[in-house]
């Protein structure tokens, strides 16, 4: 069972960049499925960015395609998410999940439903 901690969240002016991290633990996270979600007040969890386990497949939210990157570091058991250009539309509590689910494929899955670990959330606040 794997136990995920994000950090670098904080608050940036409207233009900055952020670079979240997830560290995971456990010797099986080179097969897991990685994402990113957020929620911001309000509202509900959404798909952010995703990567397999090989990290030879992404997936981006449109309203982030461009802006963000998604990696891994299997060696270091970290996942990224680079953010650049950010909007005030981004301040949410931004979430890490993993997913042993597919292991072998290069699948990344956008529903939540299919991701069984999850962090505690690092808070993005982008000022305008």
């Amino acid at each position: 069972q794997a136990q995920l901690e994000e950090s670098g969240g904080g608050l940036v002016q409207a233009g900055g960049s952020l670079r979240l991290s997830c560290a995971a633990s456990g010797r099986t996270f080179s097969s897991y499925g990685m994402g990113w979600f957020r929620q911001a007040p309000g509202k509900e969890r959404n798909f952010v960015a995703g990567i397999s386990w090989s990290g030879g497949n992404t997936a981006y939210a449109d309203s982030v395609k461009g802006r963000f990157t998604i990696s891994r570091d299997n060696a270091k058991n970290t996942v990224y998410l680079q953010m650049n250009s950010l909007k005030p539309e981004d301040t949410a509590l931004y979430y890490c999940a993993g997913t042993s689910r597919f292991r072998g494929q290069n699948v990344v899955p956008r529903n939540d439903q299919n991701y069984d670990y999850w962090g505690q959330g690092t808070q993005v606040t982008v000022s305008s």
